[in-house]
């Protein structure tokens, strides 16, 4: 294949890649919202198998002493690593925490959720792979993209394997929210690298000190409003799983990082304000710079919206899922944008 016929397919690769890791956020989200985070107890096959049984008949009888011993030696060695880091009790907390040896029942419905989401990072996975493949073609005119593309693939590596531990500590809270800010990394990083070669050669300033500032700065805020969010979740579900009350108390109970978060949010929507009205005295209203600011304050507002439903409604599976696949769009578009604050705009862009 000729040079520009490989840029050609690593553009098509990459955006294809993006959409992919989108839809692993959204799978991640599905397997948060309907409790489906251990119907596949092993890793990387579920329940021994590459394709997941349909009935609990195909299961062996001593399925659940079988796959509590081997989060338990998996532990034990992720808690030795733990103790290598110099993080001791972090690893004392994990050989402690009796949840560990509570096995999970069978459930298809849960075991097929969770299955098709392992299912979908193993195409983004492969994506990936193909990247790495065809950004070589830049190599000579622009090493960041390959060094990057690779870097992303190691990332997903590292991903894979977090997820293996997920699952074996039975959803420790601070494995999730690491395993969804490291899928929010490798998003960016594919965006960059998709951007960079989308722009190849045209880099420059076309934007003031002031709105890259700004931009950066709502990116901080909305990865602080992002773990907020992750740590009410931790919170919800474990007091989901001790107290056993309703739904509806379960928001009552999480205490002040509920509040927090809530709060948080106001000061999301107030930078992207700011944002937005910046962008508009930069750029004309045709300007990528003006699309991505209507498109982050819509998917805002829905997250807004969302997050009311969840409050007021008991936590409604399909709220939170959407909830979280919108702060991750909002992240997308943020970053998105900065990048294309550092390229050259066309005439038409620019408002005179």
């Amino acid at each position: 294949m000729s040079k520009s016929g490989s840029r050609t397919t690593f553009l098509k690769v990459t955006r294809l890649s993006i959409i992919f890791l989108f839809g692993v956020i959204l799978a991640g989200g599905v397997v948060r919202g309907s409790g489906s985070g251990m119907g596949c107890p092993d890793w990387p096959k579920c329940f021994g198998g590459y394709i997941p049984p349909t009935d609990i008949s195909q299961l062996p009888t001593d399925y659940k002493q079988k796959y509590v011993a081997g989060r338990v030696k998996k532990n034990e060695r992720f808690a030795n690593t733990l103790d290598k880091l110099g993080y001791n009790d972090l690893a004392n907390r994990l050989r402690k925490d009796r949840s560990i040896l509570i096995p999970e029942e069978f459930n298809a419905a849960k075991t097929w959720i969770e299955y098709i989401n392992r299912l979908v990072g193993v195409i983004s996975g492969f994506l990936l792979i193909a990247a790495v493949f065809y950004s070589f073609s830049y190599w000579k005119d622009n090493k960041w993209i390959s060094i990057l593309s690779i870097l992303n693939l190691i990332l997903i590596g590292f991903q894979a394997w977090l997820g293996s531990i997920v699952v074996s500590t039975n959803l420790t809270a601070w494995t999730i929210t690491v395993h969804l800010l490291l899928a929010l990394a490798i998003l960016a990083v594919s965006i960059g690298t998709w951007h960079m070669a989308k722009v190849h050669g045209k880099y420059k300033i076309n934007s003031g000190v002031a709105l890259r500032v700004v931009t950066f700065m709502a990116i901080v805020v909305s990865l602080i409003q992002i773990t907020f969010g992750t740590d009410v979740r931790e919170k919800v579900d474990a007091i989901a799983t001790r107290l056993q009350s309703s739904r509806g108390d379960w928001v009552n109970d999480v205490g002040t990082i509920f509040f927090r978060h809530r709060e948080a949010s106001i000061v999301v929507l107030a930078i992207n304000i700011l944002l937005y009205v910046l962008v508009r005295r930069s750029f004309g209203k045709h300007s990528i710079h003006q699309q991505l600011m209507s498109f982050t304050f819509v998917m805002l507002l829905l997250q807004i919206a969302t997050g009311v439903l969840m409050s007021y409604l008991s936590l409604p599976p399909a709220a939170q899922v959407a909830h979280i696949l919108l702060a991750s769009l909002i992240f997308g578009a943020q970053f998105y944008l900065l990048l294309n604050l550092y390229t050259t705009a066309t005439k038409q862009e620019v408002r005179a």
